[in-house]
Protein backbone atom coordinates (compact mmCIF):
# COMPACT_ATOMS: atom_id res chain seq x y z
CA UNK A 1 0.00 0.00 0.00
CA UNK A 2 1.31 3.10 -1.07
CA UNK A 3 0.61 6.77 -2.02
CA UNK A 4 1.81 10.01 -2.68
CA UNK A 5 -0.93 11.49 0.87
CA UNK A 6 -4.37 10.06 1.64
CA UNK A 7 -4.99 13.40 3.59
CA UNK A 8 -6.47 15.55 0.37
CA UNK A 9 -5.39 18.93 0.56
CA UNK A 10 -8.55 20.74 -0.22
CA UNK A 11 -11.06 18.24 -0.19
CA UNK A 12 -12.59 16.08 2.47
CA UNK A 13 -12.44 12.34 2.28
CA UNK A 14 -15.53 10.47 0.37
CA UNK A 15 -17.22 13.51 -0.82
CA UNK A 16 -17.21 13.69 -4.20
CA UNK A 17 -15.90 10.87 -7.20
CA UNK A 18 -12.83 12.05 -9.30
CA UNK A 19 -13.24 13.30 -13.01
CA UNK A 20 -16.48 16.24 -11.51
CA UNK A 21 -16.27 19.26 -13.66
CA UNK A 22 -17.13 22.40 -12.48
CA UNK A 23 -20.57 22.14 -10.65
CA UNK A 24 -23.61 24.44 -12.71
CA UNK A 25 -23.64 28.09 -10.91
CA UNK A 26 -26.79 29.07 -9.16
CA UNK A 27 -26.64 32.37 -10.11
CA UNK A 28 -24.85 34.79 -12.51
CA UNK A 29 -24.62 31.83 -15.75
CA UNK A 30 -21.44 33.67 -16.79
CA UNK A 31 -19.55 32.30 -14.25
CA UNK A 32 -18.65 28.86 -15.42
CA UNK A 33 -16.54 30.71 -18.25
CA UNK A 34 -14.44 33.21 -16.02
CA UNK A 35 -13.80 29.79 -13.75
CA UNK A 36 -12.79 28.08 -16.44
CA UNK A 37 -10.09 31.25 -17.38
CA UNK A 38 -9.56 31.26 -13.43
CA UNK A 39 -8.49 27.74 -13.37
CA UNK A 40 -6.03 27.59 -16.13
CA UNK A 41 -4.22 30.24 -14.99
CA UNK A 42 -3.73 28.89 -11.36
CA UNK A 43 -3.17 25.54 -12.82
CA UNK A 44 0.12 27.33 -14.65
CA UNK A 45 0.76 29.19 -11.53
CA UNK A 46 0.55 32.95 -13.17
CA UNK A 47 -0.74 34.93 -10.57
CA UNK A 48 -0.49 38.04 -13.05
CA UNK A 49 -3.11 36.02 -15.40
CA UNK A 50 -5.11 34.89 -12.32
CA UNK A 51 -5.56 38.53 -11.24
CA UNK A 52 -6.75 39.52 -14.53
CA UNK A 53 -9.17 37.05 -14.77
CA UNK A 54 -10.81 38.50 -11.57
CA UNK A 55 -10.48 42.16 -12.55
CA UNK A 56 -11.64 41.24 -15.97
CA UNK A 57 -14.97 39.51 -14.53
CA UNK A 58 -15.82 42.50 -12.46
CA UNK A 59 -15.55 44.70 -15.02
CA UNK A 60 -17.70 42.93 -17.36
CA UNK A 61 -20.48 43.16 -14.50
CA UNK A 62 -19.79 40.30 -12.46
CA UNK A 63 -21.19 41.20 -9.04
CA UNK A 64 -18.31 40.56 -5.93
CA UNK A 65 -20.06 37.63 -4.58
CA UNK A 66 -20.10 36.21 -7.70
CA UNK A 67 -16.78 36.19 -8.44
CA UNK A 68 -15.87 34.98 -5.16
CA UNK A 69 -17.87 31.89 -4.88
CA UNK A 70 -18.71 30.79 -8.02
CA UNK A 71 -15.33 31.68 -9.61
CA UNK A 72 -12.73 31.04 -7.10
CA UNK A 73 -14.64 29.15 -4.88
CA UNK A 74 -15.56 26.56 -7.84
CA UNK A 75 -11.95 26.64 -9.23
CA UNK A 76 -10.54 25.88 -5.61
CA UNK A 77 -13.18 22.89 -5.53
CA UNK A 78 -11.76 21.21 -8.52
CA UNK A 79 -8.56 21.90 -7.90
CA UNK A 80 -8.93 19.28 -4.74
CA UNK A 81 -10.80 17.17 -7.50
CA UNK A 82 -7.76 17.22 -9.79
CA UNK A 83 -4.70 16.58 -6.87
CA UNK A 84 -7.26 13.10 -5.86
CA UNK A 85 -7.45 12.65 -9.39
CA UNK A 86 -3.61 12.97 -9.44
CA UNK A 87 -3.83 15.05 -12.18
CA UNK A 88 -2.08 17.74 -9.88
CA UNK A 89 0.59 17.40 -7.45
CA UNK A 90 0.67 18.38 -3.46
CA UNK A 91 2.92 21.27 -4.55
CA UNK A 92 0.55 22.61 -7.53
CA UNK A 93 -2.18 22.75 -5.25
CA UNK A 94 -0.41 24.53 -2.77
CA UNK A 95 0.52 27.07 -5.45
CA UNK A 96 -3.47 27.27 -6.72
CA UNK A 97 -4.34 27.84 -3.20
CA UNK A 98 -2.36 30.59 -2.90
CA UNK A 99 -2.84 32.13 -5.58
CA UNK A 100 -6.45 31.97 -5.13
CA UNK A 101 -5.75 33.29 -1.48
CA UNK A 102 -4.45 36.23 -3.37
CA UNK A 103 -7.07 37.02 -5.62
CA UNK A 104 -9.21 37.24 -3.08
CA UNK A 105 -7.33 40.28 -1.83
CA UNK A 106 -8.42 42.00 -4.87
CA UNK A 107 -12.33 42.16 -4.84
CA UNK A 108 -13.55 45.44 -3.59
CA UNK A 109 -14.88 45.62 -0.39
CA UNK A 110 -17.16 49.25 0.18
CA UNK A 111 -16.63 50.09 4.54
CA UNK A 112 -20.63 50.20 5.34
CA UNK A 113 -22.08 53.12 7.64
CA UNK A 114 -23.27 51.12 10.06
CA UNK A 115 -22.75 47.19 10.26
CA UNK A 116 -24.86 45.04 10.15
CA UNK A 117 -23.36 42.95 13.24
CA UNK A 118 -20.28 41.98 14.29
CA UNK A 119 -19.11 38.30 13.53
CA UNK A 120 -15.51 36.14 14.14
CA UNK A 121 -14.75 33.17 11.45
CA UNK A 122 -12.37 30.71 12.28
CA UNK A 123 -10.97 27.39 11.33
CA UNK A 124 -11.38 25.10 14.39
CA UNK A 125 -7.88 23.86 16.11
CA UNK A 126 -5.91 21.84 13.55
CA UNK A 127 -7.34 22.55 10.88
CA UNK A 128 -4.98 23.95 7.86
CA UNK A 129 -7.65 24.57 5.39
CA UNK A 130 -8.67 27.90 5.72
CA UNK A 131 -10.01 28.78 2.29
CA UNK A 132 -13.50 27.93 2.76
CA UNK A 133 -13.14 29.98 6.24
CA UNK A 134 -11.63 33.26 4.40
CA UNK A 135 -14.32 32.59 1.35
CA UNK A 136 -17.27 32.92 4.27
CA UNK A 137 -15.50 35.92 5.84
CA UNK A 138 -15.07 37.81 2.45
CA UNK A 139 -18.73 37.16 1.70
CA UNK A 140 -20.02 38.19 5.11
CA UNK A 141 -17.57 41.54 4.54
CA UNK A 142 -19.28 41.86 1.24
CA UNK A 143 -22.75 42.13 2.91
CA UNK A 144 -21.78 44.62 5.83
CA UNK A 145 -20.70 42.95 8.37
CA UNK A 146 -18.23 43.52 10.96
CA UNK A 147 -15.98 40.24 10.68
CA UNK A 148 -12.66 38.73 12.42
CA UNK A 149 -11.40 36.23 10.48
CA UNK A 150 -8.98 34.02 12.90
CA UNK A 151 -7.42 31.92 9.42
CA UNK A 152 -6.46 28.06 10.30
CA UNK A 153 -6.09 26.21 13.25
CA UNK A 154 -7.04 28.36 16.02
CA UNK A 155 -6.34 27.02 19.59
CA UNK A 156 -10.21 26.70 21.46
CA UNK A 157 -8.56 29.12 24.59
CA UNK A 158 -7.34 31.59 22.03
CA UNK A 159 -10.44 31.50 20.57
CA UNK A 160 -12.54 32.38 23.59
CA UNK A 161 -9.75 35.50 24.75
CA UNK A 162 -10.37 36.69 21.07
CA UNK A 163 -14.72 36.44 21.91
CA UNK A 164 -14.46 38.18 25.31
CA UNK A 165 -12.64 40.91 23.47
CA UNK A 166 -14.42 41.53 21.09
CA UNK A 167 -17.87 40.92 21.57
CA UNK A 168 -18.82 38.98 18.52
CA UNK A 169 -22.55 38.30 17.97
CA UNK A 170 -21.89 34.84 16.51
CA UNK A 171 -18.78 32.79 16.31
CA UNK A 172 -18.48 30.79 12.41
CA UNK A 173 -16.46 27.74 13.07
CA UNK A 174 -14.80 25.56 9.51
CA UNK A 175 -13.63 22.24 8.99
CA UNK A 176 -12.60 20.07 6.13
CA UNK A 177 -11.39 16.94 7.63
CA UNK A 178 -13.88 14.82 10.08
CA UNK A 179 -10.72 14.15 11.99
CA UNK A 180 -11.08 17.48 13.52
CA UNK A 181 -14.86 16.50 15.01
CA UNK A 182 -13.29 16.49 18.83
CA UNK A 183 -11.90 19.51 18.82
CA UNK A 184 -15.22 21.28 17.06
CA UNK A 185 -16.91 19.94 19.91
CA UNK A 186 -14.56 20.98 21.95
CA UNK A 187 -14.91 24.73 20.23
CA UNK A 188 -18.58 24.53 20.31
CA UNK A 189 -19.27 23.78 23.86
CA UNK A 190 -16.75 26.42 25.04
CA UNK A 191 -17.75 28.94 23.17
CA UNK A 192 -21.64 28.52 24.19
CA UNK A 193 -20.39 28.00 27.86
CA UNK A 194 -19.88 32.33 27.06
CA UNK A 195 -22.60 32.81 25.70
CA UNK A 196 -22.38 33.37 22.34
CA UNK A 197 -23.85 31.34 19.46
CA UNK A 198 -22.11 28.97 17.42
CA UNK A 199 -22.92 28.55 13.10
CA UNK A 200 -20.72 25.54 11.83
CA UNK A 201 -19.75 24.42 8.23
CA UNK A 202 -17.07 22.45 6.09
CA UNK A 203 -17.66 18.45 4.89
CA UNK A 204 -15.86 17.59 8.68
CA UNK A 205 -20.00 17.86 9.52
CA UNK A 206 -20.90 15.84 6.84
CA UNK A 207 -23.13 16.47 3.81
CA UNK A 208 -26.10 16.99 5.33
CA UNK A 209 -25.09 18.38 8.65
CA UNK A 210 -25.52 15.43 10.60
CA UNK A 211 -22.73 16.15 13.14
CA UNK A 212 -23.40 19.23 13.26
CA UNK A 213 -26.62 18.82 15.18
CA UNK A 214 -24.95 15.90 16.92
CA UNK A 215 -22.29 18.26 18.56
CA UNK A 216 -24.87 20.52 19.35
CA UNK A 217 -23.95 23.89 17.21
CA UNK A 218 -26.61 26.45 16.95
CA UNK A 219 -26.72 26.16 13.20
CA UNK A 220 -25.18 24.67 10.34
CA UNK A 221 -24.82 25.82 6.76
CA UNK A 222 -23.56 23.41 3.63
CA UNK A 223 -21.47 26.57 2.60
CA UNK A 224 -20.57 30.13 2.65
CA UNK A 225 -23.65 31.38 0.36
CA UNK A 226 -26.24 29.90 2.86
CA UNK A 227 -24.44 30.75 6.05
CA UNK A 228 -24.60 35.08 4.72
CA UNK A 229 -28.54 34.04 4.17
CA UNK A 230 -28.86 32.44 7.46
CA UNK A 231 -27.15 35.01 9.83
CA UNK A 232 -28.92 37.85 7.48
CA UNK A 233 -32.24 35.89 8.71
CA UNK A 234 -32.12 36.89 12.43
CA UNK A 235 -29.82 36.47 15.05
CA UNK A 236 -28.66 32.57 15.52
CA UNK A 237 -30.42 31.03 18.52
CA UNK A 238 -29.32 31.59 22.18
CA UNK A 239 -26.65 28.32 23.42
CA UNK A 240 -28.78 26.68 25.83
CA UNK A 241 -27.33 25.20 29.26
CA UNK A 242 -24.02 24.51 29.57
CA UNK A 243 -23.21 20.78 28.45
CA UNK A 244 -20.57 18.67 28.31
CA UNK A 245 -19.50 15.67 25.95
CA UNK A 246 -20.54 12.90 27.66
CA UNK A 247 -24.43 14.65 27.40
CA UNK A 248 -24.07 14.88 23.59
CA UNK A 249 -22.13 11.34 22.93
CA UNK A 250 -23.46 8.79 25.56
CA UNK A 251 -21.82 6.30 23.73
CA UNK A 252 -17.97 7.93 24.82
CA UNK A 253 -18.62 5.93 28.01
CA UNK A 254 -17.16 2.87 27.09
CA UNK A 255 -13.82 4.43 26.03
CA UNK A 256 -13.04 2.80 22.73
CA UNK A 257 -12.74 6.65 21.68
CA UNK A 258 -9.86 7.26 24.10
CA UNK A 259 -8.09 3.75 24.14
CA UNK A 260 -7.91 3.88 20.03
CA UNK A 261 -6.53 7.30 20.05
CA UNK A 262 -3.92 6.92 22.92
CA UNK A 263 -2.63 4.00 21.27
CA UNK A 264 -3.06 5.19 17.74
CA UNK A 265 1.16 5.27 17.58
CA UNK A 266 0.98 1.82 18.62
CA UNK A 267 -1.87 0.52 16.61
CA UNK A 268 0.09 1.92 13.37
CA UNK A 269 3.42 0.68 14.34
CA UNK A 270 2.66 -2.73 15.05
CA UNK A 271 -0.01 -2.68 11.71
CA UNK A 272 2.80 -1.65 9.82
CA UNK A 273 5.49 -4.07 11.45
CA UNK A 274 2.86 -7.19 10.56
CA UNK A 275 2.47 -5.97 7.21
CA UNK A 276 6.11 -6.25 6.12
CA UNK A 277 5.79 -9.92 7.61
CA UNK A 278 3.11 -10.29 5.72
CA UNK A 279 4.01 -9.13 2.44
CA UNK A 280 8.14 -9.85 1.95
CA UNK A 281 7.73 -7.46 -0.92
CA UNK A 282 7.82 -4.77 1.20
CA UNK A 283 11.66 -4.94 2.29
CA UNK A 284 12.25 -3.72 -1.25
CA UNK A 285 9.90 -0.87 -0.63
CA UNK A 286 12.35 2.70 -1.13
CA UNK A 287 12.21 5.15 1.41
CA UNK A 288 9.13 7.13 0.19
CA UNK A 289 7.48 4.04 -0.19
CA UNK A 290 7.41 2.98 3.07
CA UNK A 291 6.54 6.36 4.66
CA UNK A 292 3.84 6.88 2.17
CA UNK A 293 2.36 3.35 3.44
CA UNK A 294 2.75 4.33 7.22
CA UNK A 295 0.59 7.67 6.61
CA UNK A 296 -1.73 5.32 5.13
CA UNK A 297 -2.15 3.59 7.97
CA UNK A 298 -1.96 6.32 10.53
CA UNK A 299 -4.89 8.00 8.24
CA UNK A 300 -6.98 4.82 8.46
CA UNK A 301 -6.36 4.90 12.34
CA UNK A 302 -7.60 8.60 12.57
CA UNK A 303 -10.68 8.42 10.80
CA UNK A 304 -11.60 5.45 13.03
CA UNK A 305 -10.95 7.11 16.03
CA UNK A 306 -13.27 10.01 14.70
CA UNK A 307 -15.66 7.17 13.64
CA UNK A 308 -16.04 5.73 17.60
CA UNK A 309 -16.22 9.57 18.20
CA UNK A 310 -19.46 10.41 16.45
CA UNK A 311 -20.45 6.43 16.59
CA UNK A 312 -20.97 6.75 12.42
CA UNK A 313 -19.40 3.33 10.06
CA UNK A 314 -20.78 5.79 7.17
CA UNK A 315 -18.06 8.51 8.45
CA UNK A 316 -14.99 5.22 8.30
CA UNK A 317 -16.67 3.28 5.47
CA UNK A 318 -16.54 7.32 3.07
CA UNK A 319 -12.91 7.48 3.67
CA UNK A 320 -11.88 4.31 2.70
CA UNK A 321 -13.87 4.69 -0.41
CA UNK A 322 -12.77 7.59 -1.37
CA UNK A 323 -8.76 6.10 -0.06
CA UNK A 324 -9.45 3.93 -2.76
CA UNK A 325 -10.71 6.26 -5.56
CA UNK A 326 -7.40 8.08 -4.77
CA UNK A 327 -5.00 4.74 -4.62
CA UNK A 328 -6.40 3.67 -8.17
CA UNK A 329 -6.08 7.21 -9.82
CA UNK A 330 -2.18 6.20 -8.54
CA UNK A 331 -2.10 2.88 -9.98
CA UNK A 332 -1.87 1.16 -6.13
CA UNK A 333 -4.50 -1.56 -5.77
CA UNK A 334 -7.72 -0.49 -3.84
CA UNK A 335 -7.28 -4.13 -2.41
CA UNK A 336 -3.72 -3.16 -0.25
CA UNK A 337 -6.32 -1.41 2.24
CA UNK A 338 -8.41 -4.76 3.01
CA UNK A 339 -5.13 -6.29 5.29
CA UNK A 340 -4.43 -2.85 7.25
CA UNK A 341 -8.28 -3.48 8.26
CA UNK A 342 -7.63 -7.43 9.11
CA UNK A 343 -4.59 -6.37 11.05
CA UNK A 344 -5.93 -3.68 12.81
CA UNK A 345 -9.00 -5.79 13.73
CA UNK A 346 -6.45 -8.17 15.09
CA UNK A 347 -5.56 -5.64 17.68
CA UNK A 348 -8.81 -4.45 18.52
CA UNK A 349 -11.02 -7.83 19.19
CA UNK A 350 -12.15 -6.36 22.66
CA UNK A 351 -13.46 -3.22 20.64
CA UNK A 352 -16.88 -4.12 19.59
CA UNK A 353 -18.16 -0.44 18.34
CA UNK A 354 -14.40 -0.18 16.67
CA UNK A 355 -14.74 -3.62 14.97
CA UNK A 356 -18.20 -2.11 13.93
CA UNK A 357 -16.59 0.14 11.93
CA UNK A 358 -13.78 -1.68 10.78
CA UNK A 359 -16.15 -4.72 8.97
CA UNK A 360 -18.46 -1.61 7.42
CA UNK A 361 -14.64 -0.11 5.75
CA UNK A 362 -14.13 -3.55 4.77
CA UNK A 363 -18.10 -4.09 3.39
CA UNK A 364 -17.73 -0.73 1.33
CA UNK A 365 -14.44 -1.95 0.15
CA UNK A 366 -15.56 -5.24 -1.30
CA UNK A 367 -18.84 -3.54 -2.53
CA UNK A 368 -16.39 -1.87 -4.88
CA UNK A 369 -15.16 -4.79 -6.82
Amino acid sequence: MTDTSTSSPGQEPGRHRIGARFAPSPGDERAGGWADKLFTAVRAADEYAALGVVTDALDAGLAAETVLLEVIGAVQHKVGIEWAADRMSVADEHAATAINDRVIAALPVQRPDTFVGKVTVACVDKEWHALPARLLAETLRLRGWQVTYLGAQVPTAHLIGQIHRTGADAVCLSAALSTRLPLAHAAITAVQAVGTPVMVGGLAFGADGRYARQLRADAWAPDARAAADRLAAGPLPAPGPPHQVADDLPHLADQEYTLVTQASRTLVRETLQRLRERFPAMAHYDDDQRERTAEDIAHIVDFLAAALYVDDSDLFAGFLAWTADVLTARGVPDRSLLPALDLLEDQLLDFPRARRHLDAGRTALTARR
